[in-house]
């Protein structure tokens, strides 16, 4: 019966990360698009100064993604050990 419980976690847990990156990744899409690729396409192919601004927007909103991920497990952590005082 625990086993059972286990999985239904589990699964819960696999099911909001999946969801919180596909809307991490749809944030940074539309973020990274409205920054750096303008409203009116002069042109079919992404220029290469377009290509740049994605890459360091990309890179960039992954990097804070990571800060805030960490900084928050860090702020998980010690509220776990003040709740265990």
């Amino acid at each position: 019966m625990s086993s059972q419980k286990e999985q239904q976690n589990m699964q819960l847990i696999q099911d909001l990360e999946i969801e919180m990156m596909a809307d991490m990744y749809n944030r940074m899409t539309a973020a990274c698009h409205k920054k750096c690729i303008p409203p009116v396409y002069n042109d079919s192919e992404i220029a290469k100064g377009e290509a740049v601004c994605i890459d360091r927007c990309v890179a960039k909103f992954l990097d804070i993604h990571e800060r805030i991920g960490k900084k928050l497990g860090q702020l998980s952590m010690q509220d776990e050990s003040l709740l265990k005082k």
